[in-house]
């Protein structure tokens, strides 16, 4: 899900194909494209040592 914010798109990871949960009280949320767990969400975490959205979003496809 894209929400636009100040007509910029804001990239959150609910929904992402690549967004796992870790279960870990230090770094409870995960992301398998870049392959690494945060306390922080991984889209966020993507922006704040890019600088840019993270582009790999992809639809998870629920059946």
């Amino acid at each position: 899900m894209n929400i636009k914010k100040n007509n910029k798109k804001i990239v959150t990871c609910n929904g992402c194909l690549y967004f796992f949960v870790t279960y870990k009280k230090e770094r409870p949320w995960g992301c398998k494209k870049f392959g690494f767990i945060s306390k922080f969400l991984p889209a966020r975490e993507v922006f704040s040592t890019t600088g840019i959205e993270c582009a790999y979003r992809t639809e998870k496809i629920s059946n």
